[in-house]
């Protein structure tokens, strides 16, 4: 559904996250509210996922953990209104340091320009406008997230025809006050600072200075909370989230906030409220 002169509005969104879940925490308000607004939403999945958390009750017999991740990611991408769900079938790399990192098969040691031209091929055959990666240090230093930087970036300069391209990012300022806000209400220091070095060393996410969209997703918690419920197995972040208290949730998951490289900031506002997913 790309746009066209007789229809401008409409775009074809592809997003690409490094493992199957990342679409619920990061992007899942702009997906929904994507489709929502007559948007083609698809999402690539770098990897499979495989260095995550099994499930509490275990795997069926003859099953993996990667099938379980795959019908977690399918079961998100319904409840999104997701129209195609594509994978690049890389193995997970693990945390910075872990000896996954240099298994063979592993996104972190991927070519960027064999990456890159798999995601390229997805892009073309979609006419995509826009194309979501991830910000310089994919938001919290994770191998595979920063993967996804340098892939998206020259995935756009491959496709046929070049997609907007846009950096998803967490507000820092957004998530101190939270962080700052809990103290003062007396809650236990769970030791998790945004400003603290984060799995490579960088603070979490983005200052809002250097944000360039703040979008309103407000109106599509139902389908977040719903995203993440998908992808119970991995109870370590998923459970956290979902059990945020109503308000709290609707504040931290009612904004997403998004880079747009290229643009000066010297000469743009500071992280502007808008809708970027128009081509």
């Amino acid at each position: 559904m790309s746009a066209t002169p007789d229809n401008p509005t409409k775009s074809t969104i592809v997003f690409l996250h490094a493992h199957p879940d990342d679409e619920a925490s990061q992007t899942a308000g702009a997906m929904a509210r994507a489709v929502a607004e007559g948007h083609r939403v698809v999402t690539v999945f770098a990897t499979n996922g495989d260095h995550g958390e099994l499930p509490a009750l275990g795997l069926g017999e003859g099953e993996t953990l990667v099938d379980w991740r795959r019908r977690e990611a399918m079961a998100s991408a319904e409840v999104l209104g997701v129209q195609r769900v594509a994978w690049l079938g890389y193995r997970d790399s693990g945390m910075t340091g872990w000896a996954q990192n240099l298994l063979e098969g592993a996104f972190h040691g991927a070519d960027v320009d064999e990456a890159a031209a798999r995601v390229a091929a997805i892009l073309d055959e979609e006419e995509a406008d826009v194309l979501v990666g991830y910000d310089w240090h994919g938001g919290y230093g994770h191998p595979d997230h920063v993967k996804v930087h340098g892939v998206v970036h020259r995935a756009a300069e491959l496709a046929a025809r070049r997609p907007r391209l846009l950096e998803s990012t967490m507000n820092r300022d957004l998530v101190r006050g939270f962080y700052e806000a809990t103290l003062a209400a007396g809650e236990a220091d769970s030791g998790f600072n945004p400003d603290g070095p984060m799995d490579d060393g960088n603070p979490l996410g983005t200052p809002a200075s250097e944000i360039t969209w703040q979008v309103d997703v407000s109106g599509y918690l139902p389908q977040r909370r719903a995203a993440l419920e998908a992808h119970r197995s991995q109870a370590t972040d998923i459970e956290f989230m979902l059990s945020m208290p109503d308000d709290f949730f609707a504040a931290f998951f009612g904004r997403e906030h998004y880079i747009e490289p290229g643009l000066d900031p010297a000469t743009r506002p500071s992280m502007q409220l808008g809708w970027p997913f128009s081509g």
